[in-house]
């Protein structure tokens, strides 16, 4: 039986070709994927898939006898479970109608699906990711308490220049009206010393038409 063989054996039970063969695909998808990760797919009553490494060894070339090296590799590997022997064995009779009868897995199992390492694997990723986010927000805190301060500190520094252009300012202002101040005073005195140089002047012409 091949692929094409298999999608119209279970068509029928699955509603249509088109459906038996996305319900295929997807199985062998999910096999093969968990498998190449390293995970150990068990189905109770049909089997396991997993991966086996094999380390680097010699060989002998059958045709000529020499002996080859073989690098380290990895191959997959399927055990058939307990049931599907049985049946094979012809220790247990396959039944006339209907499908063929498997044990229930037991709880805490992955029937049909990925084993508990896959689960483990997945927590694993999923713990991995809540610490990178955990991380990324501290990193996000801290930048926005540097912004903050960067924010503060340019504020204080605003805040004093132009607090001192103000000092500034005024101390010139207090300066100049100082300056300009006495210059007035003494414009006031140099005027009397003038109506006391005319008054004088009248009273000699006075005294010249006495005389």
């Amino acid at each position: 039986m091949n692929k094409a063989q298999l999608v119209e054996a279970i068509a029928d039970k699955l509603g249509g070709r088109q459906q038996a063969a996305e319900a295929v695909d997807a199985v062998l998808d999910a096999i093969v994927r968990a498998t190449v990760a390293g995970d150990r797919v068990s189905v109770t009553g049909f089997g396991s898939f997993e991966k086996v490494d094999r380390p680097a060894r010699y060989a002998r070339n059958p045709q000529t006898g020499e002996r080859v090296r073989v690098k380290k590799t990895s191959v997959p590997r399927f055990r058939a479970g307990q049931g599907f022997k049985d049946l094979v064995s012809g220790t247990k009779k396959l039944p006339k109608g209907g499908e063929v009868a498997v044990k229930k897995a037991p709880k805490g199992s992955l029937s049909g699906g990925i084993s508990r390492t896959t689960a483990k694997a997945a927590a694993k990723k999923a713990t991995a990711k809540k610490a990178v986010a955990k991380k990324t927000t501290a990193k996000k805190a801290v930048a926005k308490k540097t912004t903050a301060a960067k924010k503060t500190v340019a504020k204080k520094t605003t805040a004093k220049t132009t607090a001192a252009a103000k000092k500034t300012t005024a101390a010139k202002k207090t300066a100049a009206a100082k300056k300009t101040a006495p210059a007035k005073k003494a414009t006031a005195k140099k005027a009397p010393a003038k109506r006391a140089t005319s008054r004088k002047t009248t009273a000699k012409k006075t005294t010249a038409r006495k005389k």
